[in-house]
């Protein structure tokens, strides 16, 4: 990103995150969960999937296996069907239980701290693991891209790329680390309450008119 390009969009950048704070003060992480471990399991099931579902698939799910324990002895074939209407469900089995192990024998049961460690768990890059240390922690090591995030980022001019990876990389030369965090979420409900993904008229939404190209943007999911 060259250096004029930059600097016009953390202007605009700091136009949306203030437009953001005001309309969702309160925004947070949507789904339910108990302990820094099921908020890895809803995290992974939530690929894909609305959060809403996951919430209704959670509910039954933690009841039945309530301990960190209960997921490294699941059986594949029952655990799939517990997960079945997320999508998905055979590689998201696969995957929180195979997270299950390594996390038991790697890291004593508890979800590590560190980027660098978290990424090491089956099923987790750096969107499950940007949310799951900024809720679990309070650690801010990037910005969670999900298909909200992404889609608006592109919309908004905020970056020229289409992959998540290159998308996070953008925003966080952008946004100011303190607002990481918050971002996210305040996207997310930005997303869903008043900008979702099917086309329709967005000449008059709040962040359109600061960034009025994005009327006619239109990012493929």
């Amino acid at each position: 990103m060259d250096h004029n390009k930059r600097k016009e969009r953390k202007i605009r950048g700091g136009k949306i995150v203030a437009a953001l704070y005001k309309l969702f003060p309160e925004a947070k992480i949507a789904l339910h969960y108990r302990s820094n471990w099921e908020l890895l399991v809803a995290v992974v099931l939530s690929a894909q999937c609305t959060d809403k579902k996951v919430n209704e698939v959670t509910e039954k799910l933690f009841k039945k296996y309530r301990k960190f324990d209960d997921y490294v002895k699941a059986k594949p074939g029952e655990f799939e069907q517990d997960i079945k209407s997320t999508g998905f469900y055979h590689n998201k089995a696969k995957n929180i239980l195979a997270a299950a192990k390594i996390v038991k024998k790697k890291f004593h049961g508890k979800i590590p701290r560190t980027m660098k460690e978290i990424l090491t768990i089956p099923g987790v890059a750096r969107k499950t693991a940007n949310v799951v240390l900024g809720n679990a922690y309070g650690i801010v090591e990037g910005i969670a891209v999900d298909t909200h995030v992404r889609r608006l980022a592109i919309k908004l001019g905020l970056t020229d790329h289409d992959n998540p990876v290159k998308i996070e990389k953008d925003l966080m030369e952008i946004f100011p680390r303190k607002d990481w965090f918050s971002l996210t979420y305040k996207l997310i409900e930005y997303g869903r309450k008043i900008c979702p993904a099917r086309p329709h008229d967005c000449k008059n939404h709040p962040l359109t008119k600061i960034y009025p190209p994005a009327a006619y943007r239109w990012p493929k999911h």
